[in-house]
């Protein structure tokens, strides 16, 4: 299956999915994001964020789904903030949180692959978290994408679940952890089941195509793309909403990481 034809697949899943989260959660953020300062980061990226200093400084986030991290960097004192994302239900959500914060971020729809060269070296900090790598056919390019947005000394930030969690079928607390998949699986994994992962309602859904990244993959997609490693961690938490299985039960795993990558 060509690299296009998987982007466009796993945005119209996204897309498709956008009103089940709204249902969710699009009210209860509204509210929160009504108060001043409110932020979603949770303590982790809260800190590395402050580690790379972003107040007044320029971020963009990758695949930024409906916005609340990216609002929430822009509350803890960043300059100028551009989300890119796929799904048009889910810039439309982030424009209004955004509205209800009072803010300025701007939130441009399209294929991560092909942002335009107009944003070339814009940025100062940009983020990827939670969800994303795993659906991008080619890691190479897209690192290459986050570089070319960076100014030069400008740091990339990943915080994402740890690959080994591809490995293990999720579940509820309680539920086996079983061993299903390979850790250097070829090809990828097609799903249909839907991505209602708060209410956890199944669908007959657009496919969505997930493909295994290795971390050495995912490191020397940054060093192939000009940028250097400058700080790496792994966390036994979980920042999914799938997994809880693995989370409260058995051996402690690696079930998240980040990863800072300097543009040379």
């Amino acid at each position: 299956m060509k690299h296009h034809d998987i982007t466009a697949s796993n945005r119209a899943a996204w897309d498709e999915a956008a009103p089940l989260h709204r249902a969710h959660n699009q009210a209860d953020l509204l509210a929160r994001f009504a108060e001043p300062g409110h932020s979603e980061l949770d303590e982790v990226e809260t800190a590395v964020l402050t580690r790379l200093g972003v107040v007044g400084k320029d971020v963009a986030q990758l695949c930024c789904n409906n916005g609340r991290e990216l609002i929430s960097v822009r509350n803890l004192g960043a300059r100028r903030c551009v989300g890119f994302e796929g799904a048009a239900g889910f810039v439309e959500q982030a424009r209004e949180l955004n509205a209800a914060a009072g803010l300025d971020c701007a939130f441009m729809l399209g294929d991560v692959y092909e942002i335009p060269t107009a944003y070339d070296e814009q940025f100062d900090v940009v983020t990827v978290t939670i969800g994303v790598l795993n659906w991008m056919p080619d890691v190479d390019k897209f690192f290459a994408v986050a570089a070319r947005l960076l100014r030069p000394g400008g740091a990339l930030f990943i915080y994402e679940q740890h690959p080994i969690m591809d490995m293990v079928e999720p579940g509820a607390a309680g539920d086996p952890v079983a061993w299903n998949y390979p850790y250097f699986r070829q090809g990828p994994r097609v799903y249909t089941e839907g991505l209602d992962y708060f209410g956890g309602t199944t669908y007959e859904a657009k496919p969505v195509y997930e493909i295994q990244h290795t971390l050495s993959a995912v490191i020397m997609a940054g060093v192939k793309a000009g940028l250097g490693l400058s700080d790496f961690a792994e966390y036994p938490h979980h920042i999914s909403n799938t997994w809880y299985n693995v989370e409260r039960q058995g051996p402690q795993l690696p079930m998240c990481y980040t990863l800072v990558m300097e543009k040379i």
